[in-house]
């Protein structure tokens, strides 16, 4: 039954019988045969097939969902049991939101190559609640955000300090202003992550503790989009110093010295609820608890 799943996740994903085959060092025609004794397990049809792709119906979306979560509890499985006899190895599954995932990751992850060779992460990047949808429902081993987290099914541990400043082009006017107060800043227009994403919430949050209502906002999707936005004089943003240290140091962008700023928060691990964890997974999460680990500025 894994394999029937394996092979159904792989088709999906690929959208096609031949790539998945390559994918799977299988032939064409043992990917269907897997494929037709899944339907016939669970008793309808789960994709619909055309010449050109194969796409998921209502019933195959369910079971997709279910499959991926089901695979993912059999790694993890084999992953503990190995631990039992082996030393630290195999896969390890990360996720992480943007902020954490693309400016102090990347350091940490180095560390754990450096120290546990035979470790081998994977790294999923998203914003705060995909990350928690993921390790909810046990796609990926451990995630670290920085939003808040809504399930109560899962552990939550902080395990890191963020600040957050708001940031201008180093030619804007206000670089040069002092005694500065938000208000002056009202009708900028404001850059903003997406909905979902901890950086949001965050600035989402600030403009509720201080009653600011900007004139003009402009959502955009990627933080290095934002500050390439911001360094053109395009608008004014609130981001996490790990994300803009290197600007500062080469004058591409300014802080502003308000009162009430910088913004304080928290980077968060999130484990599924479980007593179990393999050896990767302790290692990683002692590494992200070691804080001389994100002195990287």
């Amino acid at each position: 039954m894994d394999q029937q799943l394996l092979v159904f996740v792989t088709v999906a994903d690929k959208q096609n019988f031949s790539r998945a085959a390559e994918a799977l060092h299988m032939t064409q025609p043992a990917v269907s045969q897997y494929i037709q004794l899944l339907e016939r397990t669970v008793g309808t049809k789960l994709l619909n097939r055309s010449n050109k792709y194969v796409r998921l119906n209502k019933a195959g979306e369910i079971v997709y969902h279910h499959a991926k979560e089901i695979l993912g509890l059999y790694t993890k499985m084999q992953n503990l049991v190995d631990d039992l006899t082996n030393t630290a190895t195999g896969g390890l599954s990360i996720g992480a939101s943007y902020t954490f995932g693309e400016y102090v990751l990347p350091h940490i992850i180095a560390r754990l190559r450096e120290q546990y060779p035979l470790i081998k992460p994977t790294i999923t990047i998203g914003n705060t609640h995909e990350i928690e949808e993921l390790v909810n429902s046990n796609q990926i081993d451990l995630g670290i955000v920085e939003g808040e987290i809504k399930s109560k099914k899962l552990n939550i541990e902080a395990i890191a300090e963020d600040f957050m400043y708001i940031i201008v082009s180093a030619k804007h006017p206000s670089v040069k202003q002092k005694d500065l107060t938000l208000t002056a800043l009202q009708e900028e227009t404001w850059i903003v992550r997406e909905q979902g994403s901890g950086t949001r919430e965050a600035t989402e949050g600030m403009f509720e503790k201080f009653q600011f209502n900007p004139k003009d906002i402009m959502e955009f999707g990627s933080t290095q989009i934002i500050k390439e936005s911001v360094e053109a004089g395009l608008g004014v943003s609130l981001l996490s110093h790990w994300v803009i240290h290197k600007e500062l140091k080469l004058q591409k962008l300014h802080t502003l010295k308000i009162k009430g700023f910088p913004i304080f928060r928290k980077f968060l691990l999130v484990t599924p609820s479980t007593k179990f964890q393999t050896k990767a997974s302790e290692i990683f999460i002692n590494l992200l608890r070691d804080q001389e680990g994100y002195d990287i500025i």
